[in-house]
């Protein structure tokens, strides 16, 4: 679980969403650099209550992860097509594992559901995806990792604030070093959380005792549901359904109360409460799936802010709740326009009035809601918000 902004501590994906190439600089590499870099992290060390012989523990003789010196990552969410993403998040044998771990810790995630509000097997379904059940945790040093990444990366704050966030929790006592074990960025456990992810949202399966993501799957499960309780889940809200566009469809939102895409036709595969708001998406557009998505969807991207991602965590939950998966055919072509290309199709829409968001090549809901005002204002039919090569066309044509 890492975070995406110092204010928002999300998840070990969410962190590679804001960071698309993260790149360590030539000049990152010297030791007594180093050290005097941990040094100047000791006042916000500090400040946040961590003793001084904690810090002097964590920070002696420690040195770079070299196999983090030059790193590249690109995050799979935002460079491949949803489908592939699905097609390798939401496997047999997971959704196997899935429903294996639903019987295991059956009577464990009845007690999370009441207790929480989140279902079941959405909170098993973000285990699988974040760990596929326990199997991948990660065997780093996670103060080393953060530490190296904190210097390495020394414009972007987030990671010197996990390192705190790592400083404060061995200070408190919730982990000893020996077992703070990670991912290469500092990722921990069953359900990855980062340090400052694990402060906010670990919670001990019963009593009032540190959280173990590590060791204990039913506080795994406990804390990954108060991470979505705490976004704001809506109890009794499912996330949303596969759904059926008809031909007659008008195209004129994408957007409206479940009773609105009903009454024009929309058709989805699962009850939906009338009144719920929704969104209309399209992954591959108007030729391939069409989902109602509720507000409860948008909060599964606080873990991941990818649509692939929370896609999938819905599918694999559907499946390992024994529901059937996509129905609809994916488009024989059905191709991701290249990330320049994306990214000057959003220059685009900004230099017409559509939109005034973020210039990254990643589509979320704003610069899909561009799309469709654009289609609309040019005639194009059908508006679906989705960005393919017509549309870069249409714009490179556009006065």
């Amino acid at each position: 679980m890492f975070p995406s902004s110092a204010k928002a501590p999300l998840t070990r994906r969410a962190l590679c969403a804001g960071l698309a190439l993260l790149a360590v600089p030539a000049w990152a590499q010297d030791d007594a650099d180093f050290a005097a870099f941990l040094e100047s992290l000791w006042p916000a060390a500090k400040a946040r209550g961590v003793s001084r012989a904690t810090f002097a523990g964590a920070v002696a003789g420690l040195t770079p992860d070299p196999t983090l010196m030059g790193t590249g990552v690109k995050q799979a969410e935002f460079e491949r097509t949803i489908k592939a993403y699905i097609d390798d998040a939401v496997t047999e044998g997971r959704v196997t594992r899935g429903r294996e771990a639903a019987q295991r810790w059956r009577a464990e995630l009845g007690v999370i559901e009441a207790r929480f509000g989140v279902p079941a097997e959405v909170v098993l379904a973000i285990w699988g995806m974040e760990s596929d059940f326990g199997r991948i945790h990660g065997g780093k040093d996670v103060v080393r990792s953060i530490a190296t990444l904190a210097f390495a990366r020394r414009d972007n704050a987030v990671f010197a604030e996990e390192f705190v966030a790592a400083l404060v929790m061995l200070d408190q006592g919730l982990v000893t070093r020996e077992r703070f074990k990670g991912s290469w960025a500092g990722a921990m456990g069953h359900p990855q959380f980062m340090p400052s992810a694990y402060l906010r949202y670990a919670v001990p399966y019963a009593g009032d005792g540190a959280a173990d993501i590590w060791g204990s799957v039913p506080d795994a499960l406990a804390s990954i549901a108060n991470f979505m309780s705490k976004q704001g889940w809506t109890r009794a809200l499912p996330w949303g359904a596969e759904a059926s566009v008809p031909a007659s469809f008008d195209w004129a939102t994408l957007k409206t109360a479940v009773r609105g895409f009903t009454g024009k036709g929309v058709t989805p595969a699962a009850p939906l409460p009338p009144a719920a708001e929704a969104t209309l998406f399209l992954p591959a557009g108007a030729d391939g799936p069409a989902f109602l998505l509720t507000a409860n969807y948008w909060l599964i991207k606080q873990y991941n802010n990818s649509d692939s991602y929370a896609l999938s965590v819905a599918l694999l939950g559907n499946r390992i709740a024994g529901r059937p998966g996509i129905a609809a055919r994916w488009p024989a072509q059905f191709g991701l326009l290249s990330h320049d290309d994306r990214v000057r199709l959003q220059q685009m829409l900004t230099e017409r009035g559509f939109y005034d968001g973020k210039i990254d090549g990643r589509f979320g809901p704003a610069s899909r809601d561009a799309i469709h005002r654009f289609q609309r204002s040019v005639g194009m039919r059908p508006a679906d918000g989705y960005p393919s090569a017509a549309v870069l066309e249409r714009l490179v044509r556009a006065p």
